[in-house]
């Protein structure tokens, strides 16, 4: 394939946007090379401005959970764009949308919108400590909540060892107040509460890791996490900006049966446009301005073309009692097929899946952490990047991303993904 105007425009890009991008993996910093240009999406489709088209496993970082330009989605967008792009003020649809969402996610009451995960997770934790009254939280490793200053925090892992900041412009103050364990590991998260008594407003965790690979929960973590809470007065959050609607309609509080505190949404819950959301009970959510004293608050939030978006996406997933059967099927069918033809040739590996989730992991030994996840072969995964993307299939150009199933996807598509898995293979041997 030719990229020659994909790189020219990177060029051009590279002098008025630092890096060439407005997100850094957009870059291709981890496995190398020039970023394609989007230009147009459609199905199970992305085509650059070069004319490639590729089956994408991107999807937006997850959203398209029904296809690129989705009819009705466009339509609601087209519709609702000729009354007006934004107010300022409250409309109907906000409340619609609401009600939807809060009839489909269990243990939720009520529901504010906001622009991104990223908002969505910094005003959950804002909330958990206006309710709670306590400052400090548990983050788990590779678990990413967004780019706010309390989430960019690595390494001190341990009963009484604080996080430090990995990005300059957090301060030492944030990170004291951040605690970190690492994900599936009960007796860490149990040492960092035994050592902050009293402390802690909230555990805040992927309940599947998507920024690690796909990392399912192990049987009984989540439980003992809830357990915990109960019994420590600490409010448990769910981040499902990925998992929210994407792997059953209540998202992984259905699907594990556990009920968390507060839960944030992303991507699905906007149909492609920039939407989060937080939500919880009413005692938890009543504390939010104007109702109580946690400060929230937003000019473009429940911006009308976005909430026409996320409600159109929400009513199609509402109404389609085969959807998520069927995007399992399609996932346990290229994992099966991927599979087989890594061992066909020998190539040492290890994939996670959990409902439309799925990630290859270069290691033979299984991944269940951050740790564990940085065992793979970065070299291989490049050069398995750069063969997929060449054969007209584009996976996230990071070893550390799930991919995302979409329902557009036929099995024509994951046969010809599967098909160029084992030419790879073929190479590798």
């Amino acid at each position: 394939m030719l990229y020659q105007r994909s790189s020219a425009l990177f060029k051009e890009a590279q002098t008025v946007i630092p890096g060439g991008v407005n997100s850094p993996v957009r870059a291709f910093k981890g496995v190398g090379g020039t970023p394609i240009f989007a230009k147009s999406a459609k199905g199970a489709y992305v085509y650059d401005e070069d004319g490639n088209r590729f089956i994408d496993y991107i999807n937006s970082w997850g959203p398209m959970l029904l296809g690129h330009a989705y009819e009705a989605v466009v339509n609601a967008v087209k519709t609702k764009a000729e009354s007006g792009t934004s107010f300022g003020m409250p409309t109907v649809i906000e409340t619609e949308i609401a009600e939807l969402a809060v009839s489909m996610v269990p243990n939720i009451d009520k529901i504010r919108f906001v622009n991104s995960g990223t908002e969505a997770c910094m005003s959950a934790i804002r909330l958990a400590r206006g309710y709670t009254g306590k400052d400090k939280i548990i983050k788990f490793s590779g678990c990413y909540h967004g780019h706010s200053d309390a989430f960019l925090i690595a390494a001190g892992s341990g009963g009484a060892t604080f996080g430090t900041p990995n990005s300059p412009g957090v301060t030492q103050g944030t990170a004291k107040d951040t605690l970190l364990a690492d994900y599936n590991n009960l007796e860490d998260v149990k040492d960092l509460i035994a050592a902050n008594e009293n402390e802690i407003a909230a555990i805040i965790i992927e309940p599947v890791a998507g920024n690690m690979g796909c990392i399912p929960p192990k049987e009984g973590f989540l439980e003992g996490l809830r357990m915990l809470c109960y019994e420590n007065n600490i409010l448990l959050i769910f981040d499902e900006v990925m998992t929210g609607f994407r792997l059953a309609k209540g998202g992984a509080q259905e699907l594990y049966t556990i009920n968390a505190d507060i839960v944030c949404f992303g991507k699905v819950v906007g149909g492609g446009l920039p939407v989060g959301a937080f939500a919880a009970r009413d005692e938890i959510m009543n504390h939010l301005a104007p109702l109580g004293p946690v400060y929230q608050a937003g000019t473009l939030s429940g911006n009308p073309l976005a909430m026409a978006a996320g409600l159109a996406m929400l009513k199609a997933i509402n109404e389609d009692l085969e959807l998520f059967n069927r995007l399992s099927e399609k996932t346990k069918y290229l994992h099966l097929g991927i599979a087989d033809a890594l061992h066909k040739f020998q190539v040492k590996h290890t994939i996670n899946r959990v409902g439309s989730m799925i990630s290859v992991h270069f290691d033979e030994h299984p991944v269940y952490d951050f740790k564990t996840a940085a065992n793979g072969n970065n070299d291989t995964f490049k050069a398995f990047f750069h063969h997929m993307l060449k054969k007209g299939i584009y996976i996230a150009p990071s070893a550390f991303e799930t991919w995302f199933i979409t329902d557009a996807l036929s099995y024509k598509d994951l046969d010809e993904t599967i098909s160029a898995v084992e030419e790879f293979a073929r190479i590798q041997n």
